[in-house]
Order: C-alpha cells, then sequence, then structure tokens
C-alpha cells in the first residue's frame, strides 16, 4: 500500500515525531540561504548537510582562525607568517569570487 507524502507526515505529527525538535518554536534563519546564488542553492545545502563548506566559506574560516592566532602570538617572525598566510588566503578568497560572480 503506497502512502502519500502527506499522509505519512500526517501519521508521524499524530504520532508526535515532530515534538521536542532542536529549534522548535524558533525562527528559521534563512538569510544564507537566500544570499547564496538560486543556482548553487540545493547544492551548497546538500554540502552543508553533510559536513562541507563551499571552498570560500573554508577559506573564510581560515582566516579567522589566523587571525586568533596572531592577537595570541607575540613573536614577530611568527606574526609575519601568520599575516602572510592570511594574505594568501585572503587572495584565493578574492579570486575565488570573482570567478563566481562572472559566471
Amino acid at each position: 500500500m503506497m502512502h502519500t507524502v502527506e499522509e505519512i507526515l500526517r501519521q508521524a505529527v499524530e504520532r508526535g515525531e515532530f515534538q521536542n525538535l532542536p529549534g522548535q518554536g524558533k525562527k528559521l534563519d534563512l538569510d544564507e540561504y537566500f544570499c547564496t546564488p538560486e543556482d548553487r542553492r540545493v547544492a551548497y545545502a546538500l554540502l552543508k548537510s553533510n559536513g562541507f563548506v563551499p571552498e570560500e566559506v573554508q577559506l573564510l574560516k581560515e582566516v579567522e582562525v589566523l587571525q586568533e592566532q596572531l592577537r595570541h602570538t607575540t613573536n614577530e617572525e611568527e606574526q609575519k607568517q601568520i599575516r602572510q598566510e592570511i594574505e594568501i588566503r585572503r587572495l584565493k578568497y578574492n579570486l575565488r569570487m570573482e570567478r563566481l560572480h562572472r559566471r
């Protein structure tokens, strides 16, 4: 016997399977979704739900980590090295964004 999606969802609601879910009653934050170019939304959502992030997001995260390291480093040589790494990642990010906007 085949059930429609609506029927399966109705039965799940009746069984209380949607009670006490994380974030229940909270507003959904869809800003990131709608800021993503329409032709990439599904792919990015799929990657994100499986623990992957787009290259440009990963680069920004790496810059944040490096900036934190820079704040806690007193060694001048290490600071110089970290600054270079930050600049490399920012350059990669900018190139990646430029490529994406040209498509």
